[in-house]
């Protein structure tokens, strides 16, 4: 088989060690987590001990910890109008989003049509933090109750959102922020107390756990949410059915494996391959690495988006799966489908410039040598593939 090299973290991580080992001895617990008998008390052990560790995460106690199973059903638990805090019984009765959140989130959960509003971004890729302020302000005279839902790091560019800042007007206004932060967990820090997200969303296999586990972590108890699945009064009443022991353990391996951030030697990675992209052909464009102003942008330290004039995303990525390189052409959750990303649409970037945009994402394992293969890779096919957009072969 043909030498390869996986650069498409993003999409998905390769199952940790201490995941793999995690579920392999839960294989053999046989106990339902909900019976009072000591092999039932042996499984809540283990999913107990998973909420600990997904918790210590990003800061937040364990018994805030709703599993799910992963990361959209976590997105679709969280947006809904049955949000109450504490003593605050309002409802939320809108539910606002920045235009480049992820499918799952811009599908609105459990909000109608005409209860959700867009929130644009500028040319960076990041929120656009005074038309925030302006819309709060008319939410906060009317004394009326609201979501606002933005992701801590774009699955696409990277670009780093300020959640802080973004918290700070939600709160100002009366209302709630729910975090998707699938991206930025076990690779930034994201402790939902500093960012002041009231909800926030995480996924076991973006951080090297298995796939269908994910989870939303509340700032605080008080914090009601109306359960997405009813029927049973596992994970407090917030999310009905046998919790996934196998997929929760391993959940819980990886977090805690996860703990120990590369961010510097995969931001030193990220540097390298983007020079070297800007060494085969000076028009490659890096999208979000440089903010409005010009400055250097906050991005996640694994994930490089880029694009080449007259190079197709399409027949880029087939050339390169030829040569050995998985790599993507943005989010993975279009069913393989290489479509116009809505990311860049709503960053105004030209269309045709958009169609060929790639991703490279990396992750604790990638070497200096796997990048070197890529871009050997994308060098050797770069001449090729350039002529035949041109002359529309690949159209």
């Amino acid at each position: 088989m043909t030498d390869r090299r996986y650069l498409d973290w993003n999409a998905t991580a390769p199952l940790r060690p201490e995941a793999r080992a995690a579920m392999t001895a839960a294989l053999d617990v046989i106990g339902n987590p909900s019976s009072v008998h000591a092999e039932g008390r042996e499984a809540r052990h283990l999913v107990e001990s998973a909420r600990e560790a997904v918790a210590a995460l990003v800061g937040a106690e364990s018994r805030n910890v709703i599993f799910t199973a992963g990361g959209t059903e976590a997105n679709a638990l969280a947006l809904t109008p049955q949000i109450v805090d504490g003593a605050d019984r309002r409802t939320c009765d809108l539910l606002l989003m920045s235009t480049i959140e992820h499918a799952s989130v811009r599908s609105g959960g459990r909000f109608r049509p005409d209860q959700i509003e867009d929130i644009p971004v500028d040319g960076g890729g990041r929120v656009d933090l005074s038309v925030l302020a302006e819309r709060l302000a008319g939410l906060k005279a009317r004394n009326a109750g609201f979501l606002v839902s933005v992701m801590h790091a774009n699955n696409e560019t990277g670009v780093i959102q300020p959640i802080a800042e973004v918290a700070e007007l939600v709160h100002a206004a009366g209302g709630l922020l729910h975090v998707d932060a699938v991206q930025s967990a076990g690779k930034i820090s994201c402790r939902i107390g500093d960012l002041g997200a009231d909800l926030m969303s995480v996924s076991a296999h973006k951080i090297g756990g298995p796939k269908g586990v994910g989870a939303l972590v509340k700032a605080r108890e008080a914090l009601q949410i109306a359960p997405l699945v009813s029927g049973g009064g596992q994970e407090r009443g917030a999310r009905a059915g046998t919790e996934n022991v196998i997929g929760i353990a391993g959940f819980g391996a990886a977090a805690a494996a996860a703990q120990d951030l590369p961010a510097t030697r995969l931001a030193s990675l990220r540097d390298r391959l983007e020079q070297g992209l800007l060494a085969l052909h000076p028009q490659t464009r890096i999208f979000g690495a440089v903010a409005m102003d010009g400055s250097p942008q906050p991005r996640l330290p694994n994930t490089t988006l880029f694009a080449v004039p007259g190079v197709k995303a399409e027949t880029a990525l087939i050339a390169l799966d030829l040569e050995g390189v998985a790599v993507s052409s943005g989010s993975a959750c279009s069913s393989g489908k290489v479509a116009a990303s809505q990311v860049l649409k709503a960053m105004e970037v030209p269309a045709d410039l958009a169609a060929g945009a790639l991703r490279v994402s990396i992750g604790p394992t990638t070497t200096p040598e796997d990048l070197d293969f890529f871009l050997k890779a994308w060098e050797k096919r770069l001449s090729g593939l350039s002529s035949k957009e041109k002359r529309g072969l690949a159209a």
